[in-house]
């Protein structure tokens, strides 16, 4: 007899699974249980932009739209980044994708080759590992730790960075983290980009979800004339439309040619009709994302003031995201152990830091996109837990 798995290639057999994915299934069986393990806004999509939406079927715009976005998005995205970058972005640098996810598949198809290198932080985000599996190349991390802020490091990075090198994800804001890559580490890892040939590609999903004691810095506005970033970007957290599936690329305009072609292979293009509810929510009223943004900043506080009054927790206050990262070293178990004992037994669902990758041991993922009161049950079932410690 056959052995099926002849069939089926050696990289998707080995394609990495994801912790986040294995805990959110075992959360399925509890369904009483607290969870503090869903990364999107608990906002609904605000009304104007599902009215846009809406319109824009009643009006049949459900037919094949071109590869790389509808113009009229293009330059809306174009136009307020011009402004944001202080840096001249037109149409022919903007690409329209499915997500954050295809754009950064398309980013990384764009720039790297199989054999080749990718720089990722450790932790991370995991899906950056399958990308980069699928592609055949290597990803190489460069540690991220607590006493640092959970901030990449310039000094890091260099060291990482070896002739194969053809690229360096960032994640700024960062998800797990909550931590903002600093101006001067941005300088420094672009001088380390020209100076070696590789291309940083940036995801900035959570670039407005940026609370007001902090600031942060695109890598595309570092300096001027640097020309050797991608900014992935998205809808999702901005605007909660997690489930529109409208992200986007903004880079120099010789990386943008290739992607429409190789779009035509994945998914074609981005629906109209989300792409004209996109228009309205980059032109429409931002007050909605400044209400959200205080929201989550209050429930920030919430959550770290709660957490660092927990025995055998403590966590630093995040500069962005609604992400909290706590240290759970001190309760002597990995962190897979405290996720599930927490599942199990307290009916309170997060994802174990090692998910995100081996520096993310002894740690827990925590989203605050949550009510206050959930915030509060959940802390109040931590508080059970550490009683057991």
């Amino acid at each position: 007899m056959t052995d099926p798995y002849r069939r089926i290639s050696p990289m998707a057999q080995t394609y990495p699974a994801s912790d986040i994915r294995k805990m959110f299934n075992l959360a399925l069986d509890f369904p009483d249980a607290v969870t503090l393990t869903v990364g999107e806004p608990d906002f609904p999509t605000p009304e104007h932009i599902k009215a846009a939406g809406i319109r824009a079927i009643e009006n049949d715009a459900t037919k094949y739209v071109a590869n790389a976005g509808l113009a009229a998005l293009r330059e809306a995205i174009a136009g307020k980044y011009s402004t944001r970058w202080n840096r001249e972005i037109g149409v022919d640098n903007v690409m329209v994708t499915f997500g954050a996810m295809e754009a950064l598949t398309l980013s990384l198809d764009t720039t790297v080759s199989p054999g080749q290198e990718v720089i990722i932080a450790d932790p991370c985000f995991p899906n950056y590992l399958g990308q980069i599996h699928r592609l055949g190349a290597v990803a190489v991390p460069v540690p991220v730790r607590e006493e640092s802020g959970f901030k990449v490091r310039a000094d890091d990075v260099r060291a990482a960075v070896t002739e194969k090198t053809a690229a360096i994800i960032l994640n700024s804001p960062s998800n797990p983290l909550g931590s903002i890559i600093d101006r001067e580490d941005l300088e420094q890892i672009a001088d380390l980009a020209d100076e070696f040939g590789f291309t940083v590609i940036s995801d900035e999903v959570y670039d407005e979800i940026v609370f007001d004691d902090s600031t942060f810095t695109s890598i595309a506005e570092v300096r001027p004339g640097f020309d050797r970033f991608l900014v992935v970007g998205s809808f999702s957290k901005t605007y909660a439309m997690t489930g529109w599936r409208c992200g986007f690329v903004i880079a120099p305009a010789e990386f943008i040619p290739p992607m429409p072609l190789l779009q035509e292979g994945l998914t074609s293009s981005l629906p109209g009709f989300v792409q004209e509810a996109a228009i309205a929510a980059i032109t429409g009223p931002q007050s909605v994302v400044g209400e959200m943004v205080q929201s989550y900043a209050e429930r920030r506080d919430l959550i770290v003031d709660r957490l660092n009054a927990i025995d055998g927790i403590s966590v630093l206050r995040p500069e962005a995201t609604f992400y909290a990262f706590a240290n759970v070293k001190d309760w002597g178990l990995t962190s897979w152990e405290v996720a599930t004992q927490l599942l199990e037994k307290h009916d309170l669902a997060t994802i174990p830091g090692s998910a995100f990758g081996p520096e993310g041991e002894g740690y827990l993922r925590l989203t605050f996109a949550v009510s206050p009161e959930t915030i509060v049950e959940a802390c109040r079932r931590l508080e059970a837990f550490a009683a057991t410690r």
